[in-house]
């Protein structure tokens, strides 16, 4: 009896040992092995780079037309900008005209036999040239004042000095050749004669004559 209870004993699970061993091991789902999940994801994977790639695609091809037509629009911005340059000056052209055919008319008019009237000829082309001037305002072109007005060295150009007392020094005397302005720039200088201090005990040239033409700079001292 000693024997047997013993061995009984002997054979006696060890505490602890019986939970590890009672423990279930966790099963997989039926139809859901290791290999079919790594599978699914692959194909997951697969589908992902390919629909991204056709995302791509689809963007290269969006940039491709945007290009095309952006190169397209330069094109046509290019010619219109060339058109422009080209026939810039056709309004002005399609004014003067009108003056054209009135001085043409004026020339046949004086070189006939029965013209008797010069004064006629005169007046109409003093009218031509105001109505010619007017027009050339309208497109920009401002005549630059001289007589009377102080010199300026960036509107004026001083032809000659004049020794006077009845205009105060660097005072425009008289104009040879008007200037213009188209808009704020300056197109042509005004040629003047500006007047200079007269010298104590120097005498005046006859007739009033102006001394040699000195240059700008001999004008602004």
């Amino acid at each position: 009896m000693e024997d047997t209870s013993a061995k009984t004993k002997n054979h006696e699970t060890p505490p602890g040992e019986n939970s590890h061993s009672s423990r279930a091991k966790p099963r997989t789902p039926p139809g859901d092995s290791p290999k079919k999940n790594r599978k699914t994801i692959i194909e997951d994977l697969k589908k992902g780079i390919e629909e991204q790639k056709q995302l791509a695609q689809n963007n290269y091809e969006k940039f491709l037309r945007t290009y095309a037509e952006l190169e397209n629009y330069k094109k046509r911005v290019e010619k219109d900008r060339a058109e422009n340059l080209k026939y810039a000056n056709e309004g002005l052209i399609r004014d003067l005209l009108p003056f054209v055919d009135n001085l043409q008319r004026a020339v046949e008019h004086a070189a006939t036999e029965k013209n008797n009237n010069p004064g006629a000829l005169i007046e109409g082309v003093e009218l031509t040239l105001k109505d010619l001037t007017s027009v050339l305002e309208k497109h920009g072109l401002k005549p630059i004042e001289s007589v009377g007005r102080v010199f300026d060295p960036n509107l004026h150009e001083a032809m000659m000095q004049v020794e006077t007392e009845e205009h105060e020094p660097q005072a425009i005397v008289e104009e040879f050749q008007k200037g213009y302005l188209f808009k704020d720039r300056l197109l042509r200088p005004a040629r003047v004669s500006v007047a200079m201090k007269t010298e104590p005990g120097e005498e005046k040239k006859a007739g009033g004559e102006g001394t040699s033409p000195p240059s700008n700079h001999e004008v602004l001292e």
